[in-house]
Formats: structure tokens, sequence, C-alpha cells
């Protein structure tokens, strides 16, 4: 599978290459930014490690590498700030992004490509792509809440001493201020998580409310996120180069599932070759399946106030 990476001379983007080269999985990595000299130093600094790697094609490229590309992912965008909301940042990144749709489209597309944005607002953005694009909605993808739940899992695992792998928990919703986490099927190692000593409401909230701010917390610390953001994309792109039928929160065109229609959000989502594969509708508690409905309702109002 070739991919290639717009943005990839900011922090996001290098890292999703990074990620990509030590995975091994796809055949060609092309750099993509409005810097070019960046993204020629980015493409070189990665060739350099190749060697020790695996033989893939890494090389700096333009928008009209895209007719040729399997996958493109869209990293490109300002970066919020530690006060800002993701949802604040439509204004900001919205005329940027048309830009590079434009660019995409003029390219001209594989029938079959795979467009996943990573770029904040996710999934206001990812709409904006499947209304623009022309290609079929399922191949269209945004990262979502893959990174939350990453986050998610990770938090759990930590306070209560269990390997991270064995941590199974959800966060669904909009990637942003109305997310909210799927306790009723929260699992480790197939054990109901409920069972395990101190999970309590108390804890619930703790764990929950610093998954919320971990990004703002990353920012606040180093200045952005890089590491875990690049490990994401490059799961959701391992999955969809092996057709693997993965069930992960991706942010996709939901039009019936939940009770939601006509809007990009994260639900369960089995991600394979052709992206999303299918919607899996899981049996929440009343109030997880209000909460998603209110995320939905809001990314919706803010979509509908977009020219």
């Amino acid at each position: 599978m070739k991919v290639a990476v717009i943005g990839a001379g900011g922090r996001v983007g290098s890292n999703a290459a990074f990620a990509l080269q030590c995975s091994g999985v796809v055949s060609e990595i092309v750099c993509l930014d409005v810097n070019q000299a960046m993204a020629e130093g980015e493409a070189l600094d990665l060739l350099h490690g190749a060697p020790l790697c695996g033989d893939q094609v890494i090389r700096a490229g333009t928008y009209a590498d895209c007719a040729d590309m399997d996958c493109i992912v869209i990293t490109a965008g300002l970066r919020r700030k530690p006060d800002e909301s993701r949802l604040d940042l439509i204004n900001r990144n919205v005329s940027l992004f048309k830009t590079i749709l434009g660019e995409i489209k003029n390219a001209g597309l594989k029938r079959d490509a795979i467009v996943l944005v990573v770029s904040n607002p996710v999934d206001i953005l990812t709409q904006l792509a499947v209304e623009f694009l022309g290609l079929p909605a399922q191949q269209v993808l945004g990262l979502g809440t893959v990174l939350d739940t990453s986050r998610f899992n990770a938090l759990i695992a930590e306070s209560l001493g269990v390997a991270p792998t064995q941590v199974n928990a959800l966060i669904l919703g909009e990637h942003g201020d109305s997310m909210l986490p799927v306790w009723s099927s929260a699992s480790i190692a197939g054990l109901p998580l409920a069972k395990f000593k101190n999970v309590t409401p108390s804890w619930q909230n703790q764990i929950f409310e610093r998954t919320k701010k971990s990004g703002a917390e990353v920012i606040s610390r180093k200045g952005g996120a890089g590491w875990a953001v690049g490990t994401s994309i490059r799961a959701v792109v391992d999955a969809i180069a092996l057709d693997r039928k993965c069930i992960m929160p991706v942010s996709s065109l939901v039009d019936g599932p939940y009770g939601i229609r006509g809007v990009c959000i994260s639900v369960p989502t089995i991600v394979g070759r052709c992206g999303v594969v299918k919607h899996v509708e899981l049996e929440l508690w009343p109030k997880e399946m209000s909460a998603l409905q209110a995320s939905a309702a809001a990314l919706k109002n803010t979509r509908a106030g977009i020219k």
C-alpha cells in the first residue's frame, strides 16, 4: 500500500510517517508539506533509517502524487492552544482544509483510495471531506476517538496496574468536549471492568476527566501531541492495508445506527481495505445512548453553521 502524509513537516505528520515506517506494513511513504524543504528533510531523515526498518520507498512529493496513492493521511492544520477546544479551531482550519481538499481532488484519486483525516476539528473536517471529494462515504474516515480511546485504556491500565494491551474500553462521540466513555462494555482480559477492586463511580469520573483533558495536558507540557497520535494513525492505516476488519472508533458518516443520521462521528466501526466495512451497533446504557446522540446533535449544529 502506498501512503501519502500531508503535513509531514509538522509534529503529527512526521510522527505518523515514522510510525508507519516502523510498522513495515506499507510499501511506500510520500511526505507532503507546504514547506517543501521540510518535507524533503523529513523524508531524508526517514530514508537514513530504512536499512534498519524495512525496504519501503520513502520520498518527498507533491499533490500530484496523490493520484497514485492508496491512502492519503491529512494531518496539516493549525495547532490547538492549551485553553482552546477542538471546535474552536473550526474557523481557523476550515479554509486551509478546503484548499488541501481542492489540491487532492485536482490531482485525481484512485477509485479505491482511502482518505484518513487527522486534522482538527476532525469530525467536522471529515464531513467536509465526504461532501467535497466525491468518494463513496465509506472511503473517507477520520481518526475520531481512536487516540482518546488509547489514552483512556492507558490511564485505566496505569491506575489498576495491568497490561495496557489487555484493557478494552471505548470513547465514542466527538473527538472533543462532548466525547463519552462507554463503561457498560469495558473489560480487562475479557473480565468486566466493573468487577475489579477500586473501580467506583468516583474513580471512573477521575479517569474519564483526565482522558478528556489529556490533549491539553500534553500541549501545556511539550507543545503538542505526537507519538501517541502517530501510533493511532499507524493502527488505522495498518487495519486498512491488511484488511484486518478491526473494530475501531474512527469517525465516519453515520446514517441510522444509534438513531444518528447525516453526521460524521465516532461509533464502533469495522475497518478494512475498503475503509468503513460496517458500523457496529452495541447495546448501550440509556445514559450512554443519550450522551452519544447529544454529541451527534452538537456536531450537526456546528456543521450547519459552516459554509
